[in-house]
């Protein structure tokens, strides 16, 4: 039989093996060191998302302002760019593999070390493709900086920022994989996004951010917000307007509350709902168990790489569009259809027509129900906004589909992985015979089947969760992150633990 042709990739096996990486640990990582690490990496995050880039201009555009829930970081900061690099180059290794363009075959131990090295180099040039025209274009240094050192020399200060506050998150991220609990990625947003709503809950500064509290200048938190309001209207304030302004118009607004809550309920119960298959242990007699499969079988992960590649679609249209190098490319440069933006206004980088903004985040009732319901609104006819709605959710539920498929096969859940886990562990199907051929067929009427729900599901829980809006501008989709990615640290937690009491465990769940 003639050999098998390898990847192309495995040109920079030499590369690969001579990259920087964290070290794996030779051995069990006790529950303790694992929550310390997590516990170091996440109040690290903190405080380098408040620590500014030295030597920035008084206006810093947040290209990814729509989108920095999914992003994290902090706009501004060494942690700009955040998580982006690390999701970006994942998505585009996945699509890779997945449309089978790049031959890799991830069952084999080769293979799949090609796939994760190569993620890891391609992380390092995203940081740059993100870096570089964001420096150049709208994170431009300021005099003082300009003055001592040149312009190129400031953009190159202000480049390497950047570059090192991605790199330390990406570094952060691959610790707490492999001496932590979860994954870097998914605890970085939950940070940020609990951040927003703590904030938007309890913040009592006024909404302008100075100046003395007033009717149209109250608290921004929900709460002493609605409280202000309640006590200070009178009724004629009420009958003229009030109940809109308490209920839908204050950035933080009873219906954000309830939408924030609804969202959470919901995404609980989706979470827990799951099909559970019989396993019974091959050489001891009464030893059962049961494999869980998730009706959100991928997880969040999929809403994570469809909301980062919005927000990448998102960012090169804002430079199609407004980069003066740029927008002289023939037919996608600075056309309207690409996306249409103002630089003048109080968020430039949120597109105002074209593709861009049929794709852009809802972000809550106010901004399309409303427009809606009187008929249009900043030149949109009240249909373009209800176009907007239908295309913006059915993007989220196709693309977590795709995503969704994706992912199984490159992680190992894919039915053939899953039959061969079980089988190692010694467990096996009552009533069936002890091949991992029977389990895999087995496993294969549910986790093709439950993957494209499950992906259909959080798609769509998203969606509609950016349409209800959230307190904080966290987002629906932010929220539904947040919430399921607390389910699973807590469920990880629990696991590490039952596996620190009983290290047979440790074989099952593949962790030795």
């Amino acid at each position: 039989m003639a050999e098998e042709k390898k990847s192309r990739l495995f040109v920079l096996k030499p590369i690969v093996e001579r990259w920087p990486a964290v070290a794996k640990p030779e051995g069990h990582v006790n529950f303790r060191n694992k929550i310390l690490w997590t516990v170091v990496c996440l109040v690290l995050y903190y405080i380098l998302s408040n620590v500014m880039i030295y030597g920035l201009s008084g206006r810093v555009i947040d290209l990814f302002a729509g989108y920095r829930f999914i992003m994290a970081g902090a706009s501004g900061s060494i942690m700009h760019l955040g998580i982006g690099p690390i999701v970006t180059a994942s998505i585009i290794l996945q699509l890779f593999v997945g449309a089978k363009i790049i031959n890799l075959d991830l069952k084999k131990k080769e293979d799949k070390a090609i796939y994760q090295g190569t993620q890891k180099v391609l992380v390092i040039i995203m940081i740059l493709v993100e870096a570089i025209p964001q420096v150049y274009g709208y994170l431009s240094p300021s005099s003082a900086l300009t003055n001592m050192v040149g312009g190129t020399g400031a953009n190159a200060i202000i480049i390497s920022q950047i570059f090192m506050g991605a790199l330390l998150v990406f570094f952060m991220d691959e610790l707490i994989s492999k001496w932590g609990i979860g994954s870097g990625i998914s605890l970085f947003i939950a940070a940020g996004v609990s951040q927003s709503l703590f904030t938007g809950l309890f913040n009592w500064l006024p909404v302008g951010g100075g100046g003395a509290l007033s009717l149209s200048n109250p608290p921004a938190g929900v709460i002493p917000g609605t409280y202000y309001l309640a006590t200070q209207m009178s009724l004629a304030d009420v009958v003229g307007g009030g109940y809109q302004t308490i209920f839908i118009d204050h950035p933080n607004s009873i219906v954000a509350l309830i939408g924030t809550l609804l969202i959470f309920f919901i995404v609980v119960y989706a979470e827990s709902a799951r099909i559970e298959l019989p396993l019974a242990h091959g050489n001891v007699r009464g030893a059962r168990g049961r494999y869980p499969i998730r009706l959100i079988y991928a997880s969040n992960i999929p809403v994570i790489l469809m909301s980062a590649l919005l927000a990448n679609i998102n960012m090169f249209a804002f430079l199609f569009y407004t980069n003066s190098s740029l927008s002289r490319i023939p037919f996608i440069g600075g056309q309207w259809w690409v996306g249409v933006y103002d630089m003048a206004s109080s968020n430039p980088s949120a597109p105002l027509a074209g593709g861009a903004w049929y794709v852009n985040n809802l972000n809550g009732v106010n901004s399309w129900l409303m427009p809606i319901l009187s008929g249009g609104y900043a030149g949109h006819a009240a249909w373009q906004y209800a176009i907007k709605v239908v295309v913006y959710i059915s993007i989220m539920i196709i693309g977590s589909i795709l995503f969704a498929k994706f992912w199984i096969e490159t992680t190992n859940m894919g039915a053939s992985a899953v039959a061969e886990q079980i089988q190692s562990s010694g467990m096996q199907m009552p009533g069936f015979r002890r091949d991992p051929r029977i389990m895999r067929l087995v496993l294969e009427r549910y986790i093709p089947v439950v993957t494209v729900i499950g992906g259909a599901a959080v798609g769509a829980l998203a969606g509609f969760a950016d349409a209800l809006g959230t307190i904080g501008n966290a987002s629906g989709t932010g929220v539904l992150l947040t919430v399921g990615i607390m389910i699973q640290l807590y469920e990880q937690i629990a696991k590490e633990q039952a596996m620190e009491m009983h290290p047979v465990l440790r074989g099952f769940f593949g962790t030795e």
